[in-house]
């Protein structure tokens, strides 16, 4: 669900992460190495977007820290180098995946929900539980054979509430996980989102809301 991109080029940056975005991540953005590091300290991600040519931190260090803490963050490396001999040394440094510049995006829209799928909390292709019927890959939601109309985070919110598989979810959870760094935690982002997605699941009402707690499907 949440990806880090870590690309010395601004607009390259952002551009990934805008693509990232349309295709249901929360994405965070940083320029240097060190940066990476101190995001990757401060949030659970599933995969980050590792440039190996970074400034401060070479992404190669990066890598070697994330690997040698036990991370459970999958690295793609994206860069520039493309050829076996680059390709051979950023896996052996621990990365999981490795993609050249240029690439073609749905590429690497594709690998990052691979990642995704491998990482410490793997993702079956289809979630299911009372008619509601999710498949993570097409990104399509169904309520008993209805197709759901959701925005991106309507689709991150219930794909975790499904992923709990009955448990309940916090409301701090849910902000880590479906929202970027940028998310206010005293913000009723969640509350609004959880609103318009019980209104889209229509009757009757799947998800409770356990006081004090967070919320259950």
């Amino acid at each position: 669900m949440r990806v880090l991109v870590a690309e010395d080029e601004e607009m390259l940056a952002e551009l990934v992460a805008t693509g990232l975005r349309r295709a249901g991540f929360a994405v965070d953005t940083v320029y240097s190495g060190d940066a990476a590091l101190a995001y990757l300290g401060l949030h659970d991600y599933d995969v980050v977007v590792l440039d190996r040519d970074l400034p401060r931190v070479h992404g190669d260090d990066v890598a070697r820290k994330l690997v040698a803490a036990g991370s459970r963050t999958r690295i793609l490396m994206l860069t520039a180098a493309g050829s076996m001999e680059d390709r051979v040394a950023g896996l052996d440094l621990g990365a999981d995946d490795y993609l050249g510049k240029p690439f073609e995006f749905p590429e690497l829209v594709s690998r990052v929900r691979a990642l995704r799928r491998r990482s410490a909390r793997p993702v079956p292709p289809q979630l299911q539980r009372h008619g509601i019927r999710l498949d993570t890959v097409r990104r399509t939601a169904y309520r008993d054979g209805r197709e759901l109309d959701l925005s991106p985070k309507e689709f991150s919110v219930l794909q975790l509430l499904l992923e709990a598989d009955g448990g309940t979810v916090s409301a701090e959870e849910l902000l880590e996980r479906a929202w970027d760094a940028n998310a206010d935690p005293f913000t009723g982002a969640v509350r609004v989102c959880m609103s318009k997605l019980r209104g889209k699941l229509g009757e009757p009402a799947l998800i409770r809301t356990v006081q004090g707690v967070g919320y259950a499907l």
